[in-house]
């Protein structure tokens, strides 16, 4: 069955979830890192997670000012959905991500995850909850 892709993009990392099959739950699947700003070696990266897991779409987080306006981390996320699609013809969903990595955060500081160990999964889990809070209002 076909999978969704949870996407929370930064300017070295980009974290990854994917939903069950019946797209119900998002689960991490990792971080990739690249170069500073360099979203070609990103996307590179990403088409080998997009070709091993039979991807039919994919929810990129879009960051916003609390005041609703896309600032330029915002207008470099809708670059990168329009890399995405051209490279794969794949829908990209982009998803308002305002609070995403508080919330990760909070649920690692809860569950007692070192400030270490929460530095290596905080993209992931962003993705999560970026991709589950799709899931839910679909």
């Amino acid at each position: 069955m076909n999978r969704i892709l949870g996407l929370d993009l930064g300017s070295k990392t980009l974290g990854i979830a994917i939903s069950d099959p019946l797209g119900i739950i998002a689960r991490a699947v990792e971080t990739i890192r690249f170069n500073e700003d360099d979203y070609e070696e990103a996307l590179e990266k990403l088409l080998v997670v997009i070709d091993n897991n039979n991807v039919n779409k994919i929810v990129l987080g879009l960051p916003k000012h609390m005041n609703g306006d896309i600032g330029i981390r915002g207008e470099i996320s809708i670059e990168f959905k329009d890399m995405i699609e051209d490279a794969t013809g794949i829908e990209v969903v982009l998803i308002d991500e305002r609070l995403t990595t508080v919330a990760a955060e909070k649920i690692l500081i809860q569950g007692n995850v070192s400030r270490k160990n929460r530095k290596k999964v905080i993209d992931q889990m962003a993705a999560v909850n970026i991709l589950q809070g799709y899931l839910d209002r679909k």
